[in-house]
C-alpha cells in the first residue's frame, strides 16, 4: 500500500510513537478521571466485524446521563482492542 512507503521513515516513525504515547495518556486519563455513566438504547441497524474491528451502526437511540436524555436519528459506533494498540508501531 501507499501509505506503508513513508511509514518506515524517521518522521513516519515518530509520528506513530506520538500516537502511541497519546492512546495511553488517553486511555490512562479516560480510566482514572471519568466517573460519569451513560446508558442507551437504540435499533441496531447493521454490525460488522472485519481486521479486528467491529463497527455497528445504530438508529433512533436514546442516550440518557442521569439528569440528561439526547435522542439522535442514527449514529455510527466502532470498536477495536484497546490493548493492541502498541503492537504495531513499526509497520
Amino acid at each position: 500500500m501507499a501509505y506503508q512507503l513513508y511509514r518506515n521513515t524517521a518522521l513516519g516513525n515518530s509520528l506513530q510513537v506520538i500516537l502511541l504515547q497519546f492512546d495511553k495518556a488517553i486511555n490512562s486519563a479516560l480510566a482514572q478521571r471519568v466517573r460519569n455513566r451513560v446508558n442507551f438504547r437504540s435499533f441496531l441497524n447493521m454490525y460488522r466485524f472485519c481486521d479486528n474491528l467491529w463497527t455497528f451502526v445504530l438508529n433512533d437511540i436514546e442516550f440518557r446521563e442521569v439528569t440528561k436524555f439526547i435522542k439522535v436519528d442514527e449514529a455510527k459506533i466502532v470498536d477495536c482492542d484497546g490493548k493492541n494498540t502498541g503492537s504495531n508501531t513499526t509497520e
